[in-house]
């Protein structure tokens, strides 16, 4: 197929494009300057504005976005984080409004987010809302991909949960710390942690993408977590166990909330997400248990 990725150089664009291309897929990925990323006859690159009617792509992969961990929440970066996925978003609705070939499917990334912090409450696809700052964020985003339905573009949500792997993303953050002995339970360590590897966050992208050309119901929202989410005290045991280290520093929550502002949110609020509709329509983790993960990633 061919498949055209927003995101394609991040940390999740850039595993799913590697895969793809080994898979035998023909991938274009979107950049402001596709110039300093690197082509061959597989892989080109294209600035979103110079999309043309002409251009034709089977699936379009929607991933842009500034990192909602990487900086404080300022009013001034709520703004930025919005934008950076809003713009491209409706940029990429506007193309397939007027291409000429219609793509036949539309992925857009999300996050589990948009569930808000629900405590011990298990959240899959059915569930409602808690309305909070990353749920707006969310729903605006979501809002704009499904924009495509209207279009005849049959579209998928990813609420994607925290994704594991050493090379970026949280896991990268933390191995420092951890390594040296100095991690630890984040408060009381109570809060539910819904994650995934990133190789079967990519499987199921993959396996989305392959099964919506036979199956009409492969269309809305999908959870893309581990079917085993954990607390965030087991977390920092499994994790200090795979490293053969202590983790013996926990960070209590007043220290986070003055070190993060509201962005301790992410950290110290429960999400208990199930990938319920994966699971439902046959797909198989690589990974569903966090030790045995952690171990493959860092054994």
């Amino acid at each position: 197929m061919n498949i055209l990725i927003s995101g394609g150089s991040g940390f999740l664009g850039s595993a799913l494009t590697a895969a793809l291309l080994e898979w035998g897929h023909l991938v274009t990925v979107t950049s402001r300057e596709p110039a300093r990323l690197h082509t061959n006859t597989h892989y080109s690159a294209i600035r979103l504005e110079d999309l043309r009617a002409t251009d034709r792509f089977d699936v379009v992969i929607n991933l842009a976005g500034a990192g909602i961990a990487d900086e404080r929440w300022s009013d001034e970066r709520k703004r930025e984080l919005l934008a950076s996925r809003l713009e491209p978003t409706r940029q990429l609705v506007d193309w397939m409004g007027y291409a000429e070939q219609k793509p036949s499917l539309f992925m857009s990334g999300s996050a589990i987010g948009w569930y808000g912090m629900q405590g011990e409450q298990a959240l899959t696809e059915q569930s409602g809302y808690q309305s909070d700052f990353v749920h707006t964020l969310c729903q605006q985003w979501e809002t704009a991909a499904l924009a495509a339905e209207p279009l005849g573009i049959r579209t998928l949500i990813l609420r994607t949960g925290v994704v594991l792997n050493p090379a970026g993303g949280m896991l990268q953050r933390v191995l420092p710390q951890f390594r040296l002995g100095a991690g630890g339970r984040l408060g009381k360590g109570e809060q539910w942690f819904s994650w995934i590897s990133r190789r079967d966050w990519v499987k199921a992208v993959h396996w989305l993408m392959r099964q919506a050309q036979d199956d009409t119901r492969i269309r809305g929202v999908y959870n893309l977590t581990a079917p085993n989410p954990v607390r965030n005290a087991e977390f920092t045991r499994q994790l200090a166990h795979a490293l053969s280290r202590p983790a013996l520093v926990p960070a209590p929550a007043f220290a986070l909330k003055m070190a993060f502002g509201e962005m301790s949110t992410l950290l110290l609020d429960s999400q208990k997400v199930l990938p319920e509709r994966l699971l439902a329509e046959g797909f198989v983790f690589d990974d569903p248990e966090l030790s045995v993960a952690l171990e493959k990633m860092l054994g």
